[in-house]
């Protein structure tokens, strides 16, 4: 089967390295070109396509993301309605997430942004102590990696909420949360709010003013989303204001982040450049091999999303 590597931000051949060699037998790789049409191909690989990239195959069955997320490939104005978007699951990159978030969770409970100010200013003063369930932790998204991410922090002894778009069973003592009203009501239990959740029409812009008001005074916020999940003016407002005490960003709209973004020398807030969890490469492949499979049995493949959703 032939598949065609897509982006016009990375070069896929080189991202997928050795890993091409062990399906090599099975799936035969082809760059993207933008000129004429190619026909036997039935699969793709893609990250952040051309606007025009599908358009060169007219037999595309399937198109796998090489990550979790998949909007920047909902978002190609060629993608045909009856392709299927791939998404890659891998349970390491949730383990990976789970420790950056419980990072920044325990940061907060324990005060550590206070005691590095102090090391700087060399002052020795102890501060008090809060015990982890004392500090609620909203999860947004119950996905994979938020089921992981709101086991561990459970049994770390934070109590855990979570919130999904529809009703998902939560295991005691997580407490599941739905919908705009089950929103609403979590959000007056939040402390901490971690941001899991796909990007969506209805999911852009979530974390704003309004939510940040809805959640305890001097809470702090841990976004591994999506940049377009967050109002940057509405996240510093809050900061001024007090109504979040600090917050952890990992994502934003435009990457890298610019050197003049106020972000970066904001006291209350922690950067990092996308880098909170990654798929393992060998995970990728294993999710191409067995789409392969799935479109060469007349199959649908494993773990391609609801398009209407998003996700």
């Amino acid at each position: 089967m032939r598949c065609a590597l897509v982006s016009r931000t990375l070069d896929l051949r080189g991202y997928l390295g050795a890993e091409i060699g062990r399906f090599a037998d099975r799936i035969e790789i082809v760059d993207h070109r933008s000129d004429g049409k190619d026909a036997d191909v039935r699969l793709a690989v893609a990250w952040h396509p051309p606007d025009d990239a599908f358009e060169r195959y007219p037999n595309l069955q399937a198109v796998c993301s090489i990550g979790a997320g998949v909007d920047n490939i909902i978002a190609c104005p060629s993608l045909r309605p009856g392709i299927e978007v791939v998404r890659v699951v891998d349970p390491a990159q949730a383990q990976m997430m789970s420790g950056f978030v419980a990072w920044h969770v325990i940061g907060h409970q324990r005060r550590f942004a206070t005691y590095l100010g102090q090391q700087r200013d060399r002052i020795w003063q102890r501060l008090s102590q809060r015990h982890a369930q004392d500090v609620p932790v909203a999860i947004l998204g119950y996905g994979e990696i938020g089921q992981r991410v709101a086991a561990d922090l459970s049994q770390l002894g934070f109590p855990v909420l979570v919130w999904s778009r529809t009703a998902k069973p939560a295991p005691p003592p997580i407490r599941g949360f739905h919908g705009p009203s089950g929103l609403a009501a979590m959000l007056d239990e939040t402390e901490v709010l971690v941001n899991l959740l796909p990007l969506t029409q209805e999911t852009e812009g979530i974390l704003n003013r309004e939510l940040f008001n809805r959640m305890r005074r001097g809470g702090y916020l841990v976004q591994v989303g999506r940049g377009e999940h967050l109002v940057d003016e509405d996240l510093l407002a809050a900061l001024e204001s007090g109504q979040l005490d600090g917050a952890a960003l990992d994502v934003f709209a435009t990457e890298p982040l610019a050197p003049a973004h106020p972000f970066w020398r904001h006291p209350k807030i922690v950067v990092t450049p996308h880098d909170a969890s990654d798929v393992r490469i060998e995970a990728v492949a294993a999710t191409l091999v067995a789409a392969a499979d799935a479109i060469g049995a007349g199959q649908r493949p494993p773990y391609a999303i609801d398009r209407n959703r998003g996700y």
